[in-house]
């Protein structure tokens, strides 16, 4: 399903029927949501604070640089071998770095034949968000220093990680890079004029609104502001847009513990415990999803969640409350464009592996006959051994041919998006293990917020049937106009 605008980009895209005239409200994550921030700014400053504090720590990292190509979202750490690795849904690993370097086909075989990647193991660190990339960029850096030697022999690949998941916590804990982005905003903040818009189509339509943020109350707050209050009518603000702010949420916690919810009684911060439900219009510190409940007097399927984070906001508050889902996949719509710019030459690619496979049937079938005729069984074969030998050779040289015009296309194909890793969603012609993760928790999933404002807050999202291999040759062969008429 696309938007009223005939824009794909623009698209809300359906994994589960989603009926929004009977969602009564709508719970909004921040960070990736509903502020957007220029990935490769907040990145590189992300990665300069975890390169500062190990050279505090006497680390030889002087030289290491933010690369933003090293790694996307949806990649896996591979914490036992110190390889990062892009998986399909089925959890084969089909590409795969140590360190700064691309496995060979041989040596991804060697490594992961006999292995399929299960995230409940903690060998392996999946990178959910676009917060992961500095990390991981760094991460693929130390292995290569490790490897050679620069760095204490005594620490292995799961220490090297668990030391620059740490130190760019104690950066956070710090508070110095966020304070950076509240001063200079226009730096790190995409803007989105119509993104205040859809929020209010929501509210004035009936939907309970409800904000619920990891991030504490002294930066949520002036990074609401900046954000929406400039295109809100005149007089109202962020605040007026929700019926419930919950800020320092604590997810994925906040959506099964029963911590209390302390309401902001002063804008520098001052909180106070609040006993019985919420109210609505205030603005809380904790909480949980249960009192939310309670509050609105709503449960499950009534609620909608729109997060950024496959796992702290919609695998676990579908697992654990049932609410509705929604992703928002900032990626999508470059990956669009992208495939929409090269979808002649996708077009072309097909053909020419289409035409390979028949031809390397009739090779297969040539082999077989030759095979019959010299074991001397199965039904009698006209020509001779030695003149299907002879077509066996033409076809193959063919087949090389052929190969030779399919693999540059091939290559091209495989480094859309990037040039180490291609598309989010997809690796190879198989779905990516990040692809299939959002079809199984995320009912939709979408570019922005905003694009809900040109679907209306009753649009009936309806997701499309699901396809199996066999389907386009169902359709290809079985469809009216390839039918003989009856006679």
């Amino acid at each position: 399903m696309t938007s009223r605008l005939n824009d794909p980009v623009r698209g809300l895209y359906c994994n589960r029927t989603l009926n929004m005239r009977r969602i009564r409200a709508i719970g909004y994550d921040m960070d990736y949501t509903l502020i957007h921030y220029h990935m490769r700014e907040w990145e590189k400053r992300a990665y300069h604070f975890i390169k500062e504090g190990l050279q505090r720590d006497n680390w030889p990292v002087q030289e290491l640089e933010f690369d933003p190509d090293l790694a996307i979202r949806g990649l896996i750490i591979d914490c036992e071998l110190g390889n990062i690795v892009k998986a399909n849904r089925f959890g084969y690993v089909k590409r795969a770095f140590h360190g700064t370097t691309a496995l060979t086909f041989e040596e991804k075989r060697d490594l992961y034949e006999r292995t399929l990647i299960d995230l409940r193991d903690d060998r392996w660190v999946f990178l959910n968000t676009l917060f992961s990339i500095s990390e991981a960029c760094i991460y693929m850096q130390l292995v290569d220093l490790l490897d050679e030697g620069r760095i204490g022999r005594s620490i292995g690949y799961a220490d090297l990680y668990e030391r620059v998941r740490r130190t760019l916590d104690e950066a956070h804990m710090e508070g110095r890079l966020k304070q950076e982005i509240i001063e200079h905003p226009e730096k790190f903040v995409d803007l989105d004029q119509e993104m205040p818009l859809a929020l209010l189509d929501q509210k004035m339509a009936g939907k309970k609104m409800v904000l619920i943020t990891n991030s504490e109350w002294s930066y949520a707050a002036p990074m609401l502001e900046y954000a929406f209050d400039p295109f809100l009518p005149k007089g109202m603000t962020w605040r007026d847009l929700f019926d419930i702010s919950i800020v320092g949420a604590r997810k994925p916690e906040f959506f099964s513990s029963s911590s209390p919810a302390f309401r902001v009684v002063t804008e520098d911060g001052m909180l106070r415990e609040q006993s019985g439900l919420l109210e609505e219009g205030k603005v809380y510190v904790g909480g949980n999803a249960a009192l939310i409940e309670r509050t609105l007097d709503l449960s499950g399927e009534e609620m909608l969640y729109v997060g950024d984070h496959l796992f702290v906001d919609v695998n676990v508050s579908k697992n654990v409350l049932r609410w509705r889902t929604a992703l928002i996949v900032r990626e999508l719509e470059t990956e669009i464009e992208t495939l929409a710019a090269f979808a002649d030459s996708q077009d072309k690619l097909a053909e020419m592996m289409e035409r390979k496979e028949g031809m390397e049937a009739e090779f297969s079938a040539l082999r077989l006959r030759v095979q019959r005729m010299k074991e001397g069984y199965g039904p009698v074969s006209n020509g001779s051994i030695e003149s299907l030998e002879e077509k066996m050779r033409e076809l193959r040289q063919r087949l090389v041919d052929l190969d030779s015009e399919i693999a540059p296309l091939a290559r091209t194909s495989g480094t859309l998006m990037n040039p180490n890793w291609g598309t989010l969603m997809r690796t190879g012609k198989d779905k990516s293990h990040f692809a299939r993760q959002v079809e199984r928790y995320a009912d939709i999933y979408t570019g922005r917020v905003s694009n809900f404002l040109h679907h209306t807050p009753f649009v009936y999202l309806r997701s499309h049937r699901g396809s199996l291999p066999h389907d386009d040759v169902v359709e290809r062969e079985f469809a009216p106009d390839a039918l003989e008429p009856l006679r």
